[in-house]
């Protein structure tokens, strides 16, 4: 049995989410702009614990306000430009033990990723290997054991329902989606 559940990560321990991408210092004071890739950036505030970089250093906020499409970010201990480049073009993430849990019957992402499709016959579809952002809804991509893919669009006519203890999505499919 593998060491690494479907995630890529190891059993037990906390997935990371990256919630922005950090581009370059801004001004005098040590802050960095901050692209979001987060649909909950509400939660990016002053003394939250974020980890950056491949290595998921650990950092504390000390300030984040809003800053055009993004936000400015400011990292504890990092009170000059040039202290906080060394944050230049790396990833911003949150533990996934850390976050709040969402609402019933919503997911995070991460969470969809390896999940049993089957049709509303039953039928095995594969797997969600992927979710595609798009500019209406997310698509889901599952896969078959062949590399054979279906997109599937996650909207409530197709995705019927989710059963995150067996780990499986049951979804109708529409015309022209096999």
């Amino acid at each position: 049995m593998s060491a690494e559940n479907e995630t890529g990560s190891p059993q037990g321990e906390s997935v990371y989410l990256a919630i922005g991408f950090l581009r370059r210092p801004h001004g005098v004071k040590g802050e960095i702009i901050m692209d979001l890739h987060t649909d909950f950036p509400e939660r990016i505030e002053a003394g939250r614990k974020v980890y950056i970089g491949e290595e998921y250093e650990t950092a504390t906020l000390a300030s984040v306000r809003a800053h055009g499409k993004g936000v400015l970010v400011k990292i504890q201990g990092f009170d000059t430009p040039e202290s906080a480049g060394r944050f230049r073009n790396q990833w911003m993430y949150a533990k996934s033990n850390e976050v709040p849990p969402l609402p019933e019957g919503q997911y995070y992402k991460y969470e969809l990723i390896g999940l049993d499709i089957v049709d509303d016959q039953g039928n095995a579809l594969g797997k969600i290997a992927e979710i595609l952002e798009t500019g209406a809804n997310d698509v889901y991509v599952a896969r078959d054991e062949a590399g054979r893919e279906i997109l599937l669009p996650a909207i409530p006519s197709v995705v019927l329902e989710v059963d995150m203890t067996a780990r499986v999505m049951k979804v109708h499919l529409l015309e022209g989606l096999i």
